[in-house]
């Protein structure tokens, strides 16, 4: 059976970037499409995506928002219209590079031939496998993951990964409308919550390189939201039992856990 599978990637001013990323994916081995969602960048990452269209028959699809409305919101629109657009395989990937776009394969096969629900590109499953970051990011990042593990019990070595590949069952499970976050914290809050779901979950080891053109989105604020947020998802997982999507899921016509 020829899966049909959708990369998501998100952007905001991303025009040094995005251009060889997307010929970089079309041309991979698998037919991968792939969904840019562009909040409004003034340096017109959107443009460039709509001039390389017609380049692509129909794999490369662009939504545009009319401004900076935060890397979840983004995702989570994707995620639906994946759904309906009836994809099986839903990968999240950032623009710059700091994901290589060859490790999505080995994340589909994670899940298509090994039997995952998720698969995670991880940073830290091996050790720490960081290019080009100050040592202070580094260690930001991987005690995040720490942190993350001691106060909520989620067994993932890099919780902050937005490097993934869903199946569709898992997005239709998870009531994507109450997902809280918006920024980094984001990440956190699908894992935890496809892990509290009951999804089989496996880590794939990466090389994460820094980006070497663009700007970092990351800020204060984000990292403010991460660190609280961890401690509201533990604090609702205990009197709020996270439950399935069942609606969702009998309409995509995928079996209910």
């Amino acid at each position: 059976m020829k899966h049909r599978k959708l990369v998501i990637i998100p952007t905001y001013n991303e025009s040094e970037n995005i251009q060889d990323m997307v010929r970089t994916v079309m041309n991979l081995d698998g037919h991968f499409e792939l969904l840019v969602i562009d909040d409004g960048s003034p340096d017109g990452t959107g443009e460039l995506v709509k001039g390389l269209q017609k380049d692509f028959d129909e794999r490369l699809h662009l939504i545009e928002r009319k401004g900076k409305l935060g890397l979840g919101t983004a995702y989570i629109t994707g995620f639906k219209w994946a759904l309906s657009h009836g994809y099986d395989y839903i990968f999240e990937m950032d623009a710059d590079f700091s994901h290589d776009p060859k490790d999505l394969i080995r994340l589909y096969q994670a899940c298509a031939e090994e039997g995952f629900d998720m698969a995670i590109g991880s940073r830290y499953i091996t050790g720490v496998n960081v290019v080009n970051w100050p040592i202070g990011r580094v260690l930001m990042s991987y005690f995040a993951s720490v942190y993350v593990r001691f106060i909520t019990g989620l067994p993932i070595s890099d919780s902050t990964a937005g490097f993934k590949c869903y199946h569709r069952s898992v997005l239709a499970g998870i009531k994507l409308d109450e997902i809280r976050f918006i920024g980094y914290a984001f990440q956190i809050e699908m894992k935890f919550t496809a892990w509290k779901l009951g999804f089989k979950i496996k880590e794939v080891p990466i090389i994460f390189t820094d980006r070497t053109r663009g700007t970092s989105k990351m800020s204060k604020g984000i990292f403010k939201e991460a660190v609280f947020g961890v401690i509201w998802m533990k604090i609702k997982s205990i009197f709020s039992p996270y439950q399935l999507n069942q609606s969702e899921l009998t309409e995509s016509g995928l079996p209910v856990k």
